[in-house]
């Protein structure tokens, strides 16, 4: 071939690339519509996890008002992290079916209009049941975001686009503790309640405002038996299980160090006002510089070796924590974040790579584990705060620690077990041929 034909081949070949570019419908960086989408689901990310997580730092006024134990405040959080954990499935099947904006749109309409009436709860059974229907409402949200990433954004773009709402949820998650915890300070904890709950209002029209329709979402039928089929095969994978095992223990410890925490920073000899409580989740920032560091990690360390190390720095901060002086207790506070966040980073990633089929319902089983795994470390470790104090949170996340520790051995022995397996068999297909023609 010439090279003028080299040419014109090549010039062909680049307009066609860049006529199907143009076809494409997906968002993009540059294209109409991408900035609109980033910005809407960074306002659902943040409205979301500011309500899920409203009552956490105000747990020590909201046992005061009610005259109640910190293991009873407690599940003012548990109840609406342990319905989002029961919900998130079958709202993921309902995306399946109505789409996924039309979901979300949904599931935030009705978490604000519950956070609006949240403030006014007359007593702790009504606040903690309307915190159970807050958090079923807020599960279509997680259910429907990553699926409308991955149909309306183009692949190249799909990691940046995931990247802000994620960064959306743990600023949420931040600035709705932080918010909640000076406004209880000037005003008291209902009024806290009711500024993260005109803040997600505000979020909340911002979100629906701004994001485009959806283009490429084709409706699916709801099939519960195949449903049932996905998530019986994603359950009978020992790695999978694993992994949804390492999320829960993970979010055990990290659910019940902050929603103890509180407790234990206004007492003496701390002593700290309910808005400086409310600042310390600013740690929250330290995950965000971990979970994305925890990519280069599995890079340099392979998974298990990354989760090793997150593993050894939760345990290091538990420990640092038990000490007396608040500087002492701030360092374990970081330490805990960011050996969490690498933790649940790496483990949450590997659950997409390890599933073949399935692999919404299989990162929704996850998120279940998860969020099973906040509620109950934060009943257990106020249970265990009001048994004995700090350390017995301390020991109950240590315990949980060791789970994951001991998983990840366990994960390690089998691979090392199928390896051997492996190379046993690959030695006898090799030797099967030379004995064949000796016989």
């Amino acid at each position: 071939m010439s090279p003028a034909s080299t040419k014109a081949s090549t010039e062909t070949v680049g307009a066609d690339s860049r006529r199907d570019a143009d076809l494409d419908t997906r968002l993009a960086p540059g294209r109409p519509g991408y900035r609109r989408m980033s910005l809407a689901l960074f306002a659902a990310g943040l409205a979301t996890f500011a309500l899920l997580y409203s009552t956490q730092a105000l747990l020590p006024d909201v046992s005061a008002g009610f005259a109640v134990s910190a293991s009873a405040a407690s599940w003012t959080v548990s109840a609406a992290t342990g319905a989002l954990a029961l919900c998130v499935l079958p709202l993921s099947a309902l995306s399946e079916r109505f789409g996924r904006r039309a979901l979300m749109t949904g599931s935030l309409v009705v978490a604000v209009a519950v956070g609006l009436l949240v403030p006014f709860a007359p007593s702790l059974e009504w606040l903690v049941a309307l915190r159970a229907v807050q958090g079923a409402a807020l599960a279509g949200v997680p259910a429907s975001a990553m699926a409308y990433l991955a149909e309306e954004v183009r692949p190249k773009a799909l990691v940046a686009a995931i990247g802000l709402f994620v960064a959306g949820n743990s600023i949420g998650g931040m600035s709705g503790r932080i918010v909640t915890g000076w406004a209880a300070q000037l005003w008291g904890w209902r009024a806290g309640l009711a500024a993260v709950g005109l803040m997600a209002v505000v979020c909340v029209a911002a979100y629906r405002l701004l994001l485009p329709k959806a283009r490429n979402f084709t409706p699916g039928s709801l099939d519960p038996r195949a449903a049932a089929r996905t998530v019986r095969t994603h359950l009978s994978d020992p790695l999978l299980l694993r992994l949804y095992g390492i999320g829960a223990l993970f979010m055990t410890v990290f659910g019940a160090v902050y929603t103890v925490i509180g407790y234990r920073l206004v007492e003496a000899p701390f002593s700290l006002p309910q808005g400086v409580v409310g600042s310390v989740f600013l740690v929250y920032l330290v995950g965000t510089v971990s979970s994305a560091a925890a990519g280069k990690l599995v890079g340099r360390m392979g998974r298990r070796g990354a989760l090793y190390l997150a593993v050894t720095t939760t345990a290091a901060g538990l420990l640092l924590s038990l000490s007396a002086s608040l500087a002492a207790v701030l360092a374990g506070l970081v330490l805990i974040t960011a050996g969490f966040f690498a933790g649940h980073a790496v483990a949450s990633s590997a659950v997409s790579r390890t599933a073949k089929t399935g692999r919404a319902q299989a990162s929704a089983l996850y998120q279940s584990a998860y969020y099973l795994g906040s509620s109950a470390g934060g009943t257990l470790g106020a249970v265990a705060f009001h048994a004995g104090g700090w350390s017995g949170t301390v020991l109950l996340g240590l315990l949980a620690v060791i789970g994951v520790v001991s998983i990840t051995l366990y994960g390690t022995h089998s691979a090392r077990v199928e390896e051997r397996r492996a190379a046993s068999a690959a030695r006898a297909r090799r030797a099967h041929p030379a004995m064949a023609g000796r016989a």
